[in-house]
């Protein structure tokens, strides 16, 4: 990229998942300094290759986003300029434009790992960060009157920028979507798997909302979620529309009810996680608390791993779970939570690995929730409370008649439903009458369970109450309750720690008054 003939009052505005116009702090903020303005996406090499962030099926959706998002500059401009891309080092990309005399605005959120050194690199070279995602900053305490904070951000007005007065521009870098395709061999099997870009979003979105009131009784089963679920997360996690754009929408065409009231609750979730990674980057490598660092490490089996990552487990309904993932790049928030427990507290296997395994594969995946996620279900947080979940249980309450395991686990289509919670245990007489054989060996259609359930889950609890009553008394310190985010700071942080020797977890989602 080369700027050289910029307007000494020109300004690039960076986009990386904020990829959209309206409501966008960066744009807004670009508009109102500069009277040219250039936007800007770098194809950073870290996210390509086999060793990339994203799967082929993720990155398929990102390079969509950003096609509509330079249509949709193309229209603002009045076809004079489309957004520019880049290839590279965003660094270096993005002090070629500093030296050449530009002004860089992006939108600031919440990030770790590479993400926190890249932007902590391009702060150095002068970008500003601006923000305007809801999210408290600059205080000591951030969580004090924090639902309050983003219930007014919520209903405030949007970022609405303006054009006039300003000149979109654009530059022939030889970089485009299809030459980064190329270059990288990019070739998605999931799917289906959703169209990227504000345009779609859109349509979902108003597609959802005329059947809002579904939405509480569709969310927990596999066969129903797929369609009663929203099917905005991956526009949110790319940024194609704002949750305030979509908290905006759905209050003033959505009918009042159950349906609409749990959803808007899932966007305030959605701001409490991002607002966890940015108080405490360290989500995404480190166990919130200090007890717990390393828990499983020593167990760590890397054929147990990989049994899990391919649905080989023995357990239908954490088997079907993961096929499902890779296949398509979807699950519903329960099937997440069942795998991801069945990983730990089962196959009692490091939290990381299986973590990364979802973000690579989750088109919607978004670093603050998945990796936040992924310690609260283990329970590296020290609460007393702990959900394991029985992966048997699952069957009989959300796949009764076999239906979704049969779709990814198809050796298991002639087995009876009855026996689909556990199959090790169908008679031979009657693996035979089905064609099923269940077992160890070569001749086997679907192998026997990994770990045994109750041995296993006793095992795990026998191991958690090591490090448990510690990890407790972990949470009356302030630094690690600012951690994990106590909707009360340091008093409630020590109210659960009094609450010491609470095991069996209580099933219920933390309401609105609790953020």
């Amino acid at each position: 990229m080369d700027p050289s003939a910029s307007d000494p009052t020109g300004a690039v505005v960076w986009h990386r998942d904020q990829l959209r116009i309206r409501d966008q702090p960066a744009v807004a903020a670009a508009t109102e300094h500069a009277d040219v303005v250039l936007p800007l996406f770098v194809f950073d090499p870290g996210f390509y290759g086999d060793d990339g962030l994203a799967c082929d099926a993720r990155v398929r959706f990102l390079h969509e986003c950003l096609v509509d998002l330079s249509d949709r500059y193309d229209t603002a401009s009045g076809g004079r300029a489309r957004l520019t891309y880049a290839h590279g080092d965003p660094t270096a990309v993005l002090a070629a434009a500093v030296d050449a005399g530009w002004t860089v605005f992006a939108a600031r959120g919440p990030t770790g790992r590479y993400g926190l050194e890249r932007d902590a690199a391009a702060a150095d070279l002068g970008v500003r960060f601006v923000s305007g995602d809801g999210l408290r900053r600059g205080v000591e305490r951030p969580r004090d009157g924090w639902s309050d904070h983003v219930e007014a951000w919520f209903e405030a007005d949007q970022h609405r920028p303006s054009f006039e007065g300003t000149a979109l521009t654009d530059l022939d870098t030889g970089v485009s979507v299809e030459g980064i395709e190329a270059e990288y061999d990019t070739d998605p099997s999931k799917s289906p798997v959703p169209e990227g870009g504000t345009t779609a979003a859109r349509e979902t979105l108003r597609s959802f909302v005329e059947r809002i009131a579904e939405y509480p009784g569709s969310i927990s089963s596999p066969l129903d979620a797929r369609e009663g679920c929203s099917g905005l997360s991956p526009y949110l996690t790319f940024g194609c529309l704002s949750t305030r754009q979509v908290y905006q929408y759905v209050h003033e065409h959505a009918p009042s009810g159950r349906g609409r009231d749990m959803f808007v609750s899932r966007l305030f979730w959605n701001r409490h996680y991002h607002q966890k990674l940015e108080d405490w980057p360290g989500w995404l490598d480190t166990a919130v608390n200090p007890e717990l660092a390393g828990f499983n490490r020593d167990t760590y089996d890397p054929a147990l791993v990989a049994a899990w990552k391919a649905g080989r487990t023995g357990y239908p309904m954490i088997d079907a779970a993961m096929r499902c993932l890779e296949a398509t790049g979807w699950l519903n928030f329960r099937m997440r939570a069942m795998a991801a427990s069945g990983y730990f507290h089962l196959l009692q296997q490091p939290w990381r690995i299986g973590a990364d395994w979802y973000h690579h594969h989750l088109i919607d995946s978004d670093a603050a929730i998945n990796y936040t996620q992924w310690q609260s279900q283990a329970g590296l947080i020290g609460k007393p409370s702990l959900r394991l979940y029985n992966p048997r249980k699952q069957v009989r309450d959300q796949d009764p008649d076999g239906e979704w395991i049969r779709r990814w686990v198809p050796e298991l289509t002639g087995l009876p439903p009855e026996h689909l919670p556990r199959p090790e245990l169908t008679p031979p007489a009657v693996q035979a009458d089905c064609g099923v054989v269940i077992g160890d060996g070569p001749d086997a259609d679907y192998p026997r369970p990994v770990v045994e359930y109750e041995a296993a889950k006793e095992r795990f609890w026998r191991r958690y109450e090591g490090p448990k009553a510690a990890a407790a008394a972990r949470l009356a310190d302030e630094e690690v309750a600012r951690r994990a985010s106590f909707s009360r700071g340091l008093a409630g942080a020590k109210a659960i720690a009094s609450k010491y020797g609470e095991r069996e977890p209580t099933g219920t989602q933390t309401g609105l008054d609790d953020f």
